[in-house]
């Protein structure tokens, strides 16, 4: 029985070496740094490098664009509101179509402004009064508009850049059936375009 203590003693301190052997050991720490063996990514090629410049210089050209794009959008804009300020309606006596005197001075400034804004172009808008069939008021504000057309032109506005249209009755400032409420309505208006 001893001697099976022994070997049965012997046998567990060879299977205790050999858990202990078979272990892995402790890394050696050193005053040298190991090399990093990171994966590095493969070198990229001339047509790789060419066509992400490419996309960089596409973006930016982009970029300018769409900003040169903005601009003329806000010049367009400040156009139209120097022109919408620059240009100002005309009044008409009932039933006729010829320029007042009191609406010469404001045909003046509105030649004025189109001459110093050679590419803004106006239609004329001829409008009326509610008094009157549809057809007569067509008339008459097509005349108002036509009327307005030879004063400006006769101060040395190409007629090219003027265009005109009649609303009759269609579209008036004022709806209440009075003399002053007529009188506002019977007008051309000046609408600038470039």
């Amino acid at each position: 029985m001893k001697r099976t203590m022994m070997v049965l003693l012997s046998l567990v301190l060879m299977l205790g070496l050999a858990v202990l052997y078979g272990c892995p050991k402790k890394a050696e720490v050193g005053s040298a740094p190991e090399e990093q063996k990171a994966e590095q990514a493969p070198a990229k090629s001339a047509a790789d490098i060419a066509a992400e410049k490419a996309a960089e210089e596409k973006r930016a050209a982009d970029a300018a664009a769409a900003a040169a794009r903005a601009a003329e959008e806000a010049k367009a804009r400040e156009a139209a509101a120097k022109a919408a300020a620059g240009l100002q309606p005309i009044y008409f006596d009932f039933d006729k179509s010829f320029v007042r005197d009191d609406a010469k001075a404001v045909m003046k400034a509105n030649a004025d402004y189109l001459k110093a804004n050679p590419k803004v172009k106006v239609r004329i808008e001829g409008n009326c009064d509610e008094r009157g069939t549809i057809e007569y008021n067509q008339a008459l504000g097509q005349r108002r508009a036509a009327a307005a057309k030879k004063y400006l032109t006769d101060m040395g506005i190409s007629a090219k850049r003027i265009s005109l249209i009649s609303y009759g009755k269609e579209k008036p400032v004022c709806t209440q059936s009075t003399e002053d409420c007529w009188q506002k309505n019977r007008r051309d208006e000046f609408v600038a375009a470039e």
